[in-house]
């Protein structure tokens, strides 16, 4: 088994970097119709396809990369939810670098990912758990974003859909955890900045990394809490 969770790190690592490449293809545009999604989409791939695969400094989205293929890898046992989870890592590097760079989740990843995830999880026999956490997750973003929509944005609400299907096939526990540490992790960042003199009350700052983070402290937890399952 570590052999495994060694390769997925390389291919980790080897997935960062096309990641990162992608990530410079979404500009701060806000999300248009499907045609310009397409052309993003078409401009990211051929971002991805002249890059070479080799990490570069600062090294942050390569390691991040690894160390998520290789947690996923080591924590999740069934094969249908960990081609789930890999692909959402991979997708995930990009949202992650994009949102950091220019605080948009790009549609042009976020939505096709929905049938992917659905096709990948559909052979687990976990499928209806995972739409319903998904569903669930995704409107309780809906209700805060429609509260306060200048400290959430939609794609947060769509991320927040997918996580909820990635965790929902672990438990619903896990899709909790998820909810409740990505807020954590996003609350704990504000607290950093404030306190460093770099932001104010009403600072805002891009929350889809930390989104993601949650999601990943989840499946960390996964099997050590009750009604969660390292799926398998």
């Amino acid at each position: 088994m570590s052999l495994v969770v060694l390769a997925a790190a390389v291919l980790g690592l080897i997935a960062g970097a096309y990641a990162r490449a992608a990530a410079g293809g979404f500009g701060p545009e806000p999300d248009a119709p499907r045609e310009s999604r397409r052309g993003e989409m078409r401009t990211a791939l051929a971002a991805a396809a002249r890059t070479v695969p080799l990490p570069r400094p600062p090294y942050a989205v390569e390691g991040a990369t690894a160390l998520a293929a290789a947690l996923v890898t080591w924590r999740v046992h069934d094969g249908w939810v960990l081609a789930a989870w890999l692909y959402a890592v991979a997708a995930g590097a990009v949202l992650a670098e994009v949102d950091r760079r220019t605080w948009r989740l790009p549609d042009a990843i976020t939505l096709p990912s929905y049938p992917i995830l659905l096709a990948l999880l559909a052979p687990s026999g976990r499928l209806l758990p995972a739409v319903a956490s998904g569903c669930a997750l995704g409107a309780v973003y809906a209700v805060l974003w429609f509260v306060r929509p200048t400290g959430l944005g939609l794609g947060d609400v769509k991320l927040a859909g997918l996580i909820g299907l990635l965790t929902g096939a672990l438990g619903v526990q896990a899709t909790v955890v998820a909810g409740m540490a990505g807020q954590v992790l996003g609350a704990l960042y504000a607290v950093g900045l404030l306190l460093a003199r770099r932001a104010t009350r009403t600072t805002e700052f891009p929350f889809g990394p930390f989104m993601l983070a949650g999601a990943l402290v989840a499946v960390a937890l996964a099997g050590a809490l009750p009604g969660a399952s390292p799926g398998g």
